[in-house]
């Protein structure tokens, strides 16, 4: 949250301007934003705090409420979306917490995409389709009831709106035919009367300091993880709240089967369309259409696969989600498989194996032979679909295996980010795809998830990370902490693995991982061996993917294993997954050198890096593995380098350390020098 005022003070602080620049209220906001955020306040952002509003407070101050308090630029928990503004105060009659959240648009007008009837364009002139605002709106709610326990205490405590004080009943008539509800109703500039009715009929002229304290303080639901979507998968009210961009792209893929399915009466959007002539008017689609969804560690691509698959299961529809990653697809497969009950454990592995499969696994697929074909980590794609096992008369080597995929599916879905192929024969980037496709006919179309969901929801700790490998646009800087995300450096493995255990203890999943700088060996009998040495400090690595070892998990479930805490991952294990308490221990092949961090290829044990790969490759894959590491904490990330001046230089950029507390009982080491983040609350043992 940006600023939290009640709507009388802010009458008072704006009532001094003299008409020139901003307002006052506006000139507060874009210092809090550079100072919280670390980034200079967008031209947006900046006209809606000065024209936007006023209009609530100057609605709130004509019915008396101006005890009411107004909470700006909202922080929603675990993301980095914000709800423009949340009114707080006392419910007439009752005197309960009373919440309204208000989107603010200052468009004047408004058409729906055809395609999709949640899709907008709001006359941005930017060519970037929106989320309909009340939709939006609708889901921030949602999103809000699911992990403010203290908006669940009372019935009907929060309540939504979207309001285009800017606009015209007849400029945005065709918004007006999304169906609204308590959590999403749409106000223009003829309706603002109605709007006063809501705020009367929400708060009375009481002071909201006490429902404004209690939502601020109130306690956060962990964050939902991939594992645990997955396990929803058949529950109706389950998976996660799709926020944004990330429900648009979800619908407008659904929308698109619907038009493409031979079935006639599919038809599971995320929005009911009651319109047939709707329906009706639409084509085919003018040919195979390919959905490429871009984002950074913890935008949501993974949620979104799989809410995708779980809508369309829960309507009879079984789309097959593929990966490049064994750890990934084997987990989802067990999950799946330990749901069955008894007697129907055949039948649920028969279902895990067809919806859950790998890249490499539709060299004989048939043209359009599946419906909705999800490519999730589609970074890890290979040039081909040929190994070393490809039976002699299926090799084909100049086939890329993208293409396969492509054509597999009436609908192909494809979701990665561009920073995270750790192989140098993996090819998969944005740009990649969408050239492969435009050059067999197909059209592409291109989404950017820009929300953060890990982290905390930093968007300051991912571009900082980022900028540290040298796979952003600008220099490394030192780390500013920003309240959301815990980052602290570690003064030896040690105590790194002392601080990890113990957030583990306190019910916290928490990790260690590093570069891959040490051999990976066979277990001697049934004990792992350990490999990863750093002075006395000695662990094993996971267990290697074909072998076994009692007391540790397969290598496909460390990550998700309470037991996967005493082994060192690698980034095979760790991409995809997340876990509360990151620890990275990063290897001799990045260092600190003349002001730069740099790759030293020749400190590399990965077997992939063998033979004729050039350097540049080595760099960006070794450079990318890093970006996955330091980017699994969704809580905070702890650090060690191995290399002195790197761990020197680390120190010197990085404020937060490791130092000792005495609690009730024996000491502890707790993070220091940097805020914990809001959703962080150590569980009592």
């Amino acid at each position: 949250m940006l600023l939290q005022l009640s709507a009388a003070e802010i009458d008072r602080l704006n009532a001094g301007w003299d008409g020139v620049a901003h307002l006052p209220l506006t000139q507060l906001l874009i210092s809090e934003h550079s100072a919280v955020k670390g980034t200079p306040a967008g031209d947006g952002d900046i006209r809606s705090w000065n024209n936007s509003i006023p209009v609530v407070v100057k609605a709130l101050l004509e019915c008396g409420l101006g005890d009411v308090e107004v909470q700006i630029e909202v922080d929603l928990p675990h993301t980095s979306s914000a709800v423009d503004l949340v009114l707080c105060g006392r419910r007439p009659g009752t005197g309960a917490d009373s919440y309204l959240a208000i989107e603010l648009k200052q468009v004047r007008h408004a058409t729906v995409d055809p395609e999709c009837p949640t899709a907008v364009d709001l006359g941005f002139r930017d060519g970037k389709i929106k989320l309909h605002p009340v939709r939006q709106v609708q889901n921030y709610c949602d999103y809000m009831m699911r992990y403010l326990p203290h908006l669940r205490e009372g019935d009907d405590r929060l309540m939504g709106v979207a309001l285009l004080h800017n606009a015209r009943d007849r400029d945005v008539a065709a918004l007006f035919d999304l169906p609204e509800s308590d959590y999403g109703c749409l106000y223009t500039l003829d309706d603002l009367d109605r709007f006063r009715r809501v705020l009367t009929s929400r708060f009375t002229a009481v002071s909201g300091d006490r429902a404004a304290l209690a939502l601020e303080q109130s306690r956060r639901e962990p964050l939902l993880k991939v594992t645990d979507v997955a396990r929803q998968r058949s529950v109706t009210g389950g998976g996660l709240t799709l926020l944004d961009e990330q429900y648009v792209a979800a619908d407008r893929i659904i929308r698109r089967l619907e038009r493409v399915s031979t079935s006639g009466s599919f038809n599971v959007g995320l929005f009911e369309v009651d319109d047939a002539a709707q329906r009706s008017g639409l084509d085919s689609g003018g040919g195979k259409r390919v959905y490429i969804l871009r984002g950074g560690p913890g935008s949501g691509k993974s949620a979104v696969a799989l809410e995708l698959q779980r809508t369309l299961g829960l309507k009879g529809r079984e789309a097959v989600l593929a990966s490049g990653s064994h750890a990934y697809t084997e987990t989802l497969r067990e999950l799946m498989i330990s749901s069955a009950r008894r007697g129907q454990q055949a039948g649920k592995r028969r279902a895990a194996l067809k919806l859950y499969q790998y890249f490499n696994s539709f060299t004989e697929t048939p043209p359009d032979g599946i419906e909705v074909l999800i490519c999730d980590e589609a970074h890890r794609l290979r040039r081909s679909s040929t190994y070393r096992w490809t039976p002699k008369e299926l090799r084909d080597d100049d086939r890329p295996q993208a293409l396969e995929l492509m054509r597999a599916a009436e609908v192909p879905v494809f979701l990665l980010d561009d920073h995270q192929s750790i192989r140098p024969d993996e090819v998969g980037t944005a740009e990649y795809l969408k050239d492969l496709a435009e050059e067999n006919g197909y059209q592409v179309e291109v989404t950017d998830l820009e929300g953060t969901f890990r982290a905390g929801g930093s968007k300051r700790y991912q571009s900082w990370v980022q900028q540290l490998l040298g796979l952003g646009v600008s220099d490394s800087v030192t780390w500013r902490p920003d309240g959301r995300m815990t980052l602290t450096v570690a003064d030896s493995p040690e105590q790194m693995e002392r601080f990890i255990r113990e957030r583990a203890l306190e019910g916290a999943t928490a990790r260690i991982t590093a570069g891959f700088c040490w051999p990976w060996s066979n277990p001697e009998g049934e004990r792992l061996v350990d490999d990863v040495r750093i002075g006395d400090w000695r662990q094993p690595w996971n267990v290697k993917p074909e072998h076994s070892v009692p007391g540790a998990p397969r290598s496909d479930f460390w990550s998700t294993d309470p037991r996967g805490i005493g082994q060192i991952g690698c980034v095979y294990t760790a991409q995809t997954f997340e876990y509360d308490w990151n620890g990275v221990i990063i290897g001799p092949d990045l260092v600190f050198r003349d002001g730069t961090f740099r790759v030293e290829r020749t400190a590399s044990a990965d077997p992939a890096f063998r033979g004729q790969v050039d350097s540049d490759t080595v760099a960006r894959c070794i450079r990318n593995a890093y970006h996955v590491l330091l980017t699994r904490g969704i809580v905070g990330t702890v650090v060690y380098a191995v290399d002195p001046a790197t761990h020197h230089e680390l120190r010197r950029r990085i404020t937060g350390a490791i130092g000792l507390q005495n609690g009730d009982g024996a000491p502890e080491l707790t993070a220091e020098g940097s805020q914990l983040p809001p959703g962080f609350r150590r569980r009592r043992r």
